[in-house]
């Protein structure tokens, strides 16, 4: 029988699931957007960096439902980017959307790899 603290754990683990995918679809969808824009929005940098996002995403969305040993350290490193992409989608204005999806994605990976310094 599943504790108070496991099943906590087990809808936060799959909250954070839920955004790193929804994050991953609209930092792809914002790729082919950013194009469309042109101008900064279509600079190598901006495009490489929501890719980059869209694969970290992927990625610590995969470790943490295989349950990984990993998938802790993952998810910090996760927040980093889509912290660093949420920011340059605001900079850049008209990818909101992306800037949500991102930050929502940084907030929760950043509370699950709190267990990385932890060894968990």
């Amino acid at each position: 029988m599943p504790t108070q603290a496991t099943t906590h754990m087990d809808r936060a683990l799959r909250e954070c699931i839920d955004a790193c995918h929804r994050c991953h679809d609209q930092c792809l969808a914002d790729v082919q957007r950013s194009l469309t824009l042109g101008g900064d929005h279509a600079a190598p940098a901006h495009v490489v960096l929501l890719l980059d996002c869209a694969r970290v995403c992927a990625t610590t969305a995969a470790l943490m439902l295989t349950g990984s040993r990993f998938h802790r350290s993952m998810c910090a490193v996760c927040a980093q980017v889509c912290e660093g992409c949420a920011q340059q989608c605001e900079m850049l204005g008209e990818l909101d959307d992306c800037a949500r999806a991102c930050r929502d994605c940084a907030q929760r990976c950043e509370q699950m790899g709190l267990g990385a310094a932890e060894g968990g």
